[in-house]
């Protein structure tokens, strides 16, 4: 079941990730660490001669736009290494944190290989995920506004190696999960357990209807900035219909959505979210009218006048 019609910033791009990281794509990054430190890696440490051809790079350009880099060609390390260039002034980064990030990037003989600026869209992961394990220290108590340069050696398809020089600017970061103060909901309503990750489980009562009005019942009070009708939100979410059936959750998927609630949504998220804070965990109860209404879905995963039941946690609100 799709909430919206195009996914959102939060969605990898496989090529980003594995030229950031020099990993396969035979390594699980499709769930979000625990938030504590991350584990030692193995990764080689940068020779004297790596630290000193990415200290030759060149850095020119204002924080908030792409910048240019100048380096001479070929160029080469031996480890991944890494310079800040900018430190960032906002809030530290920690382990678990998913971070949204823009980045350019070069290959060894000057071309260039993206860009997240021209693509109009930053990409996202989550501190701590093996699969940009060259990331993970350097950006963990990193503030956001950092700007990383970073040298990579990879390894192609056939085998070969090339190095990618990347420049990338942290642009945000937000919790894993819901955090603020604990909210006792209204009697009767579906109960939510949540696992160790944060992941919530619904457990709809015995006898329960639908309700002849939209209820959104905050579980969780964030202390983030107010979602608004105008709003980018990140959420994590599951929803399940009135027979306790799941339809979808991004926890399984590994991933926060990402999307404007000006997009292509429900009336029940576009009405329940604004209001509500970053941090905060919301349950919406949506009858039918105010989730796929009387077509059901498109692609058939919701039939008509069904009414749902989302668990939401608001991560990020821009």
């Amino acid at each position: 079941m799709n909430i919206r019609i195009t996914s959102g910033a939060a969605a990898l791009v496989l090529g980003a990730a594995l030229a950031l990281s020099g990993c396969s794509s035979d390594g699980d990054s499709e769930t979000a660490p625990s938030p504590s430190a991350p584990a030692e890696t193995g990764i080689p440490e940068p020779s004297t001669e790596d630290v000193a051809a990415l200290d030759a790079v060149t850095v020119t350009g204002d924080p908030g736009a792409e910048p240019t880099l100048e380096f001479s060609t070929p160029f080469t390390v031996s480890a991944p290494t890494s310079r800040v260039i900018d430190e960032g002034t906002g809030p530290e980064i920690a382990a678990g944190n998913q971070v949204t990030i823009n980045f350019v990037q070069f290959m060894g003989d000057g071309t260039k290989a993206g860009s997240t600026w021209e693509q109009g869209q930053p990409e996202s992961f989550y501190l701590g995920d093996p699969s940009y394990e060259v990331l993970n220290e350097p950006l963990t108590g990193a503030q956001v506004g950092q700007r990383l340069l970073i040298a990579n050696p990879v390894q192609g398809a056939e085998g070969e190696t090339a190095t990618v020089v990347s420049l990338l600017e942290v642009t945000g970061t937000a919790p894993a999960r819901a955090e603020g103060e604990a909210v006792e909901p209204a009697e009767g309503l579906p109960t939510v357990t949540l696992g160790d990750d944060g992941a919530p489980s619904i457990e709809i009562p015995e006898g329960y209807e639908a309700p002849a009005e939209m209820v959104v019942q905050p579980l969780i009070k964030g202390t983030g900035p107010e979602v608004t009708a105008e709003s980018t939100v990140t959420v994590h979410y599951t929803g399940v219909m009135l027979d306790g059936t799941q339809f979808d959750s991004s926890w399984e998927r590994g991933t926060p959505a990402t999307f404007p609630l000006t997009g292509d949504l429900i009336s029940g998220w576009t009405e329940g979210l604004p209001g509500q804070t970053v941090g905060s965990q919301v349950l919406l109860v949506l009858p039918a009218d105010k989730a796929y209404g009387e077509e059901g879905s498109q692609d058939g995963s919701i039939p008509p006048n069904t009414p749902l039941v989302f668990v939401i946690d608001i991560l990020d609100a821009q």
